[in-house]
């Protein structure tokens, strides 16, 4: 296809919390969502617009993503101020404490944060930005789910855990409630310093899931069993899907950051609820407007390279079709994206966005692209 395609999205969201007794807090985010994807959301390895996966048409959709209790035990330590923002009370916590969150949430409200990459509202769209790209964490089709994660803080150190459900079905929308059977589970590690007074983190993730999923390997040799193209469809049952991810961020100066992110997955089973991508390395820059005199304006810079397992690329080669890309075969190549944006203040609690997005060789397939894709977005906070 070499016409151009448009597609939009809108969200508004709404956060609310109410402390119910000293340390325990609730907190309810309704949600509007509606918009149309880029070719059906079919073609890439890491779709553009990392607000799509919410959407289910252009007929705006009412649901309730976030409904969770969060329980603080202060442990000891110094005493700090936290303020007021969305899905945090303004207090005091202490240095050393247990944090445990239990009920509906985004799996990547705890887990793989990134101070400069982690909301396509506000900082990169492409769905790579979001997490590690090979992190396959459960959640409904809008990102969602049900479950519960306890971090542990000490001073500059943080220790958490959390058990979260999957869909029934591959990128589905009903979620599979026998959470003793199939789950997906993590843990991470992580540490904050400073370096000439610049506050820098580093942080380790290791995830495994349990879900009904098809194998490459299986779908393939079903295939040559019983003829036709390999499809996992046919050949799902309880696997294990396992990964991990290591990022590293950095402020250089009061307004310029950096990060570097690595992610793998074993990629032996389907995509089951993000995207086509079993390897990803990422290198970005996040810069603040103060340095041209614009305080409130905020840029970015970033570069990603994704790849797939050896049994992602034969199941595709030989015809396999995956939730998101799928040629009838595969010239494979690294899929490639270079995205910045600029954000433009114009007025209080109001930006104008511009996006672009370069990305080479996408669905993995030389044969295809490249592609450019160009974004306005708006974005306002009251």
């Amino acid at each position: 296809m070499t016409r151009p395609e448009h597609s939009y999205t809108f969200s508004a969201t709404a956060f609310f919390g109410v402390r119910l007794r000293p340390g325990t807090e609730l907190y309810i985010d309704p949600e509007v969502i509606q918009g149309t994807p880029l070719s059906g959301l079919y073609g890439l390895g890491s779709p553009t617009n990392g607000e799509i996966q919410k959407v289910a048409g252009p007929t705006p959709l009412a649901y309730l993503p976030r409904v969770f209790l969060r329980h603080t035990w202060q442990l000891g330590g110094t005493q700090e101020s936290v303020a007021s923002s969305a899905n945090q009370m303004a207090g005091i916590q202490a240095s050393e404490r247990l944090v445990l969150s239990v009920g509906k949430m985004a799996v990547t409200d705890v887990f793989d944060l990134n101070t400069y990459a982690h909301d396509p509202r506000t900082q990169f769209m492409t769905w790579a930005s979001l997490a590690s790209g090979p992190y396959d964490y459960v959640a409904d089709a809008q990102g969602y789910t049900w479950g519960g994660a306890l971090e542990y803080f000490n001073g500059d150190w943080a220790l958490r855990a959390g058990r979260f459900i999957g869909p029934k079905e591959s990128n589905g929308q009903n979620l599979n409630f026998a959470i003793g059977r199939f789950h997906g589970d993590q843990i991470e590690f992580e540490h904050h310093h400073e370096i000439d007074g610049h506050a820098g983190a580093v942080r380790l993730l290791g995830w495994r899931n349990v879900e009904n999923m098809g194998r490459y390997d299986d779908a393939m040799a079903f295939a040559a069993t019983n003829g036709g193209e390999p499809d996992v469809g046919n050949v799902r049952r309880p696997n294990v899907k396992h990964g991990w991810g290591l990022h590293v961020e950095q402020a250089l100066t009061d307004n310029v950051g950096c990060f570097a992110r690595y992610g793998w997955a074993d990629g032996r089973t389907e995509t089951y609820s993000f995207e086509e991508v079993d390897r990803s390395a990422q290198l970005g820059l996040s810069f603040n407007g103060a340095l041209w005199r614009r305080a409130e304006d905020t840029a970015g810079m970033l570069l990603i390279r994704n790849g797939l397992s050896s049994a992602h690329r034969a199941y595709l080669a030989q015809g396999g079709l995956g939730f998101f890309i799928g040629d009838g075969q595969l010239n494979y190549r690294q899929e490639q994206v270079v995205e910045t944006y600029y954000n433009v203040a114009m007025a209080k609690r109001f930006w104008l966005g511009l996006d672009v997005q370069h990305i080479a060789n996408p669905a993995y397939n030389a044969d295809r692209g490249p592609v450019n894709v160009y974004a306005i977005r708006l974005h306002a906070e009251y």
